[in-house]
């Protein structure tokens, strides 16, 4: 595991996450409350022994580049370990990264420096929890060129991913990115093998293949649509069916890029029992946490006819939190929100140092750090109303505003 480097791409633009996007990368969304989303493929990179992390980064980097700053210079590099980020540097040439395979290409100078044995390539925008030692050892032993990461999704959804056939033995010997028709898997005509765009390389056919790639004309430098391709064709390439941390059973992989996608997969997070858990201490997800006070619950008026209660019920409230009067139902509070008196929060997500004014309803809303809400003001009640203000309002009618949401231009 000490020759072995991780190198996770966190360069996307995220546009179908927008507003959230409007000025942060995907992967530094926050999520859950506490964390951002890359704290979960970073977390699980420690949590499998690999200390030697290259992040590249390309559009709207500043809000990740503190965030890493903030939460990940702990390791050691007297001991060779390190979070290191590498910001697009047009070494090769005057243009931004061009795919998947072709950012890897133009930092892969300071990628050879590693010396590494195996190159573990992981995308910093899923929510899952997976061991990547087991996933470096059967690399190993199998001696393939190439291992990848992968589990069962709906043939709906395999749409979306690249998608592989296997043989018997586990071989990868057909791929296709992103097919209109993907093939099911055998004996299970609902379902088709997708990756998780997770890849473990043999240093010397990564490079090789690299160099290649970037020689080929009409190339769209990704490793879904070009080397994996190609690569079936003249290495060994295994897949490597995901099994939950938790549970050894059935996977927990969000793939976080749309609003839908975001919002249910926070509220997976305040299930009576939900897959992915984050309080098991074998396997912590760390982040950056404020120094701030516990969160605090006041008022208790139930006698009146309006009854004025500080709580939250079936809810995640972080540090720094008051609910001053006011209640929070099924949902997300990050830290430093505060709730006032007779306002109600209900199956929303409000990030850092959200205020929400007295007397005012929110409902399936996610709402961007520092927003405050206006007294009395109602959100998710009357979707037309909210799109009239200028808030981005998704098919199933969750109401989302950005950090310079439309709020200031709608009152």
């Amino acid at each position: 595991m000490r020759r072995d480097v991780a190198l996770i791409l966190a360069g996307g633009k995220g546009t179908r996450l927008e507003p959230l996007t409007r000025d942060r990368a995907k992967p530094a969304v926050p999520f859950g409350g506490s964390y951002r989303i890359i704290d979960f493929t970073l977390s699980n990179c420690l949590n499998s022994g690999l200390r030697r992390i290259l992040v590249l980064t390309q559009y709207k980097a500043a809000s990740l580049d503190r965030h890493i700053n903030q939460a990940w210079r702990f390791l050691c590099r007297e001991l060779n370990e390190y979070v290191d980020i590498l910001s697009p540097q047009q070494r090769l040439d005057e243009q931004w990264y061009q795919g998947t395979a072709d950012a890897v290409y133009q930092n892969i100078y300071t990628i050879e420096k590693t010396e590494a044995d195996n190159i573990l390539i992981l995308s910093g925008d899923h929510i899952y929890k997976m061991d990547y030692s087991q996933l470096l050892e059967e690399h190993k032993a199998s001696k393939a060129a190439v291992t990848i990461g992968c589990l069962p999704v709906t043939l709906q959804e395999g749409r979306d991913f690249g998608v592989m056939g296997v043989d018997d033995q586990g071989r990868v010997i057909e791929f296709h990115e992103k097919p209109a028709q993907p093939n099911p898997l055998p004996g299970d005509p609902e379902h088709c093998l997708a990756s998780m765009g997770i890849y473990v390389f043999k240093a010397e056919v990564l490079y090789e293949e690299l160099c290649r790639d970037a020689t080929i004309r009409g190339s769209s430098h990704d490793f879904g649509k070009d080397l994996i391709p190609r690569l079936i064709q003249e290495y060994l390439v295994r897949a490597y069916p995901f099994q939950d941390k938790n549970t050894g059973k059935k996977a927990y992989w969000r793939d976080v890029g749309t609003l839908e996608a975001y919002y249910e997969a926070n509220m997976d997070l305040i299930a009576v029992d939900p897959q992915l858990n984050l309080y098991d201490q074998t396997w912590p997800i760390r982040s950056y946490q404020p120094l701030l006070p516990p969160p605090k619950f006041v008022f208790a008026q139930e006698k009146l006819d309006n009854p004025r209660v500080g709580c939250a019920l079936d809810s995640v409230v972080c540090a720094g939190s008051i609910l001053s009067g006011g209640k929070a139902l099924r949902s997300i509070l990050g830290s430093n929100v505060r709730i006032n008196s007779w306002a109600s929060v209900e199956d929303s997500i409000l990030f850092d140092n959200v205020t929400v004014g007295r007397r005012s309803k929110i409902r399936r809303a996610i709402i961007d750090k520092g927003v405050t809400i206006p007294a009395g003001m109602t959100i998710g009640y009357n979707l037309e109303q909210d799109r009239q203000r200028g808030f981005t309002v998704t098919e199933s009618g969750i109401v989302v505003i950005g950090k310079l949401g439309a709020l200031d231009e709608a009152m």
